[in-house]
């Protein structure tokens, strides 16, 4: 059913896809986000997303299925509402403050009959034991008999031009049938595929298992990397070999570590339950931890022995870093790995310059910033062939693999993008 009035919590990477779908799709949306340049820039029909063009949120806006807003009372008279915002780990604990402020917010303009759905990544029961007492505390409604409630896992990669919000199956659930029912209707208006489950604590530990996947078998990639260099082993040839079975192997790469708010951080808040909750660790995703967080150390360590073979010290050399972001061809630098590595090299003393054609020229200005001090050039053959060692840690498309290979001294090379004799391969 469509013309109703939704509303998007929070505007980043998952509520402004989210929000513009639902808008095509014929609801009357508000996008609401607490940080006012997000709004002035949506409001101007400027979108900071990639997957949203910026001419699609201006069609959006024009035709006035879609505006955006920091004013909670905005909010008022919903039929549909959807919480996407931030769940991040403080020092190893989870922060639900996003989701709870978002509760108490929404909980003041509900109404019987309405449908409210939690996106935000979380451990299982978030839904049922925390988001919908807190919606009932505030509307003096009850989940499942005055209103109805589901948790919808997101399912979002930023920058992937085959899989989108329309066309990547959608899990949802519901408190109860009616609950289920109302949240197959409105995603089922505008994503191609909805995966009904039996339980949010289905749908919610769903989501962590498919993150957890990933981390595992790269921090698998990661180590073995690490053993196959130490045993005189090319992984990248291992990791083509391995790729040709069609049955019961799935390719993962190794890198300079994980980034984005999936991988270093949601596998945690499973391990954080369980280590609360029954006593004892999750020991692939603490395995897993270990790993991946060292592999930004692993690579300044490889950098270093490159200019030491060179009788050059890391203490003043002149190094291009290739790419800032957490993954090619998008912007997101959420716990990038490439921040670490950068802040690393720094106290250490070198003389550092850093190329994305993705990140703004002003990001991490400011003091305290890992990149506070870093110039921003261009990845030119000038700057190429300048640098003692260039640092490969985001294969964009945007980076001419011709000019690396061709301009290059020596080239250090985090994803396994480059073949030459000046290049030197993770």
């Amino acid at each position: 059913m469509s013309n109703r009035r939704v509303v998007v919590v929070g505007q980043g990477y998952v509520g402004l896809p989210l929000a513009v779908c639902a808008a095509e799709a014929g609801h009357r949306v508000v996008g609401y986000d607490v940080e006012p340049e997000r709004i002035a820039r949506l409001a101007a029909g400027d979108s900071y997303v990639e997957d949203i063009a910026s001419g699609r949120l201006r069609a959006v806006l024009a035709d006035g299925s879609f505006r955006a807003s920091a004013d909670p009372g905005d909010c008022a008279g919903f039929d549909l509402a959807i919480v996407a915002v931030p769940t991040p780990l403080r020092d190893g604990v989870p922060d639900l403050t996003y989701v709870e402020e978002s509760a108490a917010m929404l909980a003041g303009h509900l109404v019987p009959g309405a449908t409210v759905v939690l996106e935000s990544t979380t451990y299982p029961g978030t839904t049922e034991e925390l988001f919908g007492p807190l919606l009932e505390k505030g509307s003096g409604l009850t989940a499942g008999i005055d209103f109805h409630l589901g948790y919808s896992p997101e399912r979002i990669d930023p920058g992937n031009p085959d899989w989108r919000l329309e066309n990547t199956p959608k899990i949802v659930s519901g408190v109860d049938g009616e609950s289920l029912a109302a949240v197959v209707d409105f995603y089922s208006g505008f994503v191609r595929t909805v995966v009904p489950v039996a339980s949010c604590k289905e749908a919610e530990l769903a989501k962590l298992l498919e993150n957890i996947f990933r981390h595992v078998n790269i921090g698998l990639a990661n180590e073995l990397a690490v053993l196959a260099r130490d045993l005189g082993i090319n992984i990248w040839g291992v990791l083509e070999a391995a790729a040709t079975k069609p049955f019961g192997y799935m390719p993962f790469s190794p890198g300079p570590g994980v980034g984005g708010h999936c991988l270093p951080i949601d596998p945690s808040y499973l391990s954080w339950q369980v280590e609360r909750s029954l006593g004892y660790s999750f020991r692939f995703v603490e395995l897993a931890n270990d790993v991946n967080s060292h592999m930004p150390d692993y690579v300044v360590r490889r950098l270093t022995e490159a200019l030491n073979s060179r009788r050059r010290s890391v203490n003043g050399a002149r190094v291009l870093v290739l790419g800032l972001a957490y993954k090619k061809n998008t912007s997101d630098t959420r716990e990038s790995p490439a921040l670490r590595v950068v802040e690393l090299l720094s106290k250490l003393g070198a003389e550092i310059r850093a190329a994305d054609p993705h990140v703004p020229d002003d990001f991490g200005a400011h003091p305290g910033s890992p990149l506070a001090g870093v110039e921003r050039v261009e990845a030119s053959p000038a700057e190429l062939a300048a640098a003692d060692v260039v640092l490969l840690l985001v294969d964009h498309d945007a980076f001419s693999v011709e000019d690396i290979t061709e301009h290059a001294s020596h080239v250090l090379d985090c994803r396994g993008r480059l073949r030459g004799a000046n290049v030197e391969l993770l």
